[in-house]
């Protein structure tokens, strides 16, 4: 070795015990800080080149089917390491496989016919427990579930409020009280029977199919942003069940959403409190009518405080989601199975 100690000789022609155990270490020092410094070449394997984490999307959750074959995830949203694919031929290199429940049938021939040992399956919706069927034939079969609720491996939540720094506030010209838009109308509904009951004290302007008056997607939050208020009302009440029905038709649109939903404690883990106002807040719809028709000027512009500090972000594109499994992905746990996705999602 060219670069090694001169070794320092004894009166007896040969080199001390001493000097020869400090070339010793010093050569072994050498040799471990080559790898240190070339860590790549003691490896094998440069973190720089790592394969990307391949997620399968076994059927798309919506009817429309994107063109993901691109690197769609870091394109749009500056996720590295991250391929997206809806070909089921490359089953065998898929690291998950995702299984929105809108598209699965009760009993297993829709799945794979055999899973890798180191797959993961993500089950997917953004349903709420009571427009959720057949859950108990999917039990010891997920590894991980993505659902708006905040608990979930992956949370993928209908929107929320980011930051920001116009510190300016838009409310838009306002001609009636209140609105409501709705498709689905169910007399057994909780939202149903409230809004029967809040119109004996004042007018409500009802589109959507269940009125026939269907609003054209670019039409939508224009009609909704000439009322001062919104029945933000959701189809069923289930903890972190908050949909578009807050973040588009009520925040984005410029209103003041009055909720139907999960306890005021649970929205205000992802609104500001003073930002809407919830129907049990009242101890009869009789008081929140009289409140909501009494308003005055400053106390409704209380309302919209939360557009000096923060924006809406709609999350509206499957792709985003679904690529947030590759963020998530290093902090999953691993060989873990849901063994009752029922009890699991109504608890």
């Amino acid at each position: 070795m060219p670069w090694a100690l001169p070794l320092r000789w004894s009166p007896w022609g040969r080199p001390g015990v001493k000097t020869l155990v400090i070339a010793g270490v010093f050569v072994t020092i050498l040799w471990n800080l080559r790898f240190f410094l070339n860590p790549s070449k003691g490896s094998g394997e440069d973190s720089k080149h790592r394969t990307p984490l391949v997620i399968l999307v076994w059927e798309w959750p919506s009817k429309q089917v994107p063109n993901v074959s691109r690197d769609v995830c870091h394109e749009l949203y500056n996720i590295t390491g991250c391929q997206l694919t809806t070909e089921r031929q490359l089953l065998h290199q898929a690291d998950v496989v995702v299984f929105p429940h809108s598209r699965l049938q009760p009993g297993r021939d829709k799945l794979p016919k055999e899973r890798l040992l180191r797959q993961n399956w993500v089950w997917v919706s953004l349903e709420s427990p009571s427009n959720t069927r057949a859950l108990a034939a999917w039990n010891q079969t997920f590894n991980w579930v993505m659902t708006y609720r905040q608990d979930s491996d992956i949370f993928i939540p209908y929107g929320k409020l980011v930051p920001n720094r116009s510190a300016t506030v838009n409310i838009p010209a306002k001609t009636n009280l209140v609105s409501w838009v709705i498709s689905n109308y169910h007399r057994t509904q909780k939202r149903a029977e409230v809004y029967k009951n809040l119109s004996r004290y004042l007018h409500v302007n009802i589109y959507g199919k269940a009125n026939n008056k269907p609003l054209c997607k670019d039409c939508l939050l224009p009609t909704i942003s000439k009322s001062k208020f919104y029945l933000a009302f959701e189809n069923s009440i289930h903890r972190d069940y908050i949909t578009e029905k807050l973040w588009r038709n009520s925040l984005l649109a410029g209103t003041v959403p009055v909720v139907l939903g999960p306890p005021r404690a649970n929205y205000e883990q992802f609104v500001p409190a003073d930002s809407f106002i919830h129907v049990n807040d009242f101890g009869s719809l009789e008081e929140l009518a009289t409140f909501l028709k009494t308003m005055n000027s400053s106390r409704y512009q209380q309302y919209f405080a939360w557009q000096r500090r923060f924006s809406v972000k709609l999350y509206t594109d499957w792709r985003e989601r679904i690529c947030a499994i590759c963020t998530a992905y290093p902090h999953l746990p691993h060989g873990h199975l849901y063994p009752d996705l029922q009890s699991w999602f109504n608890s």
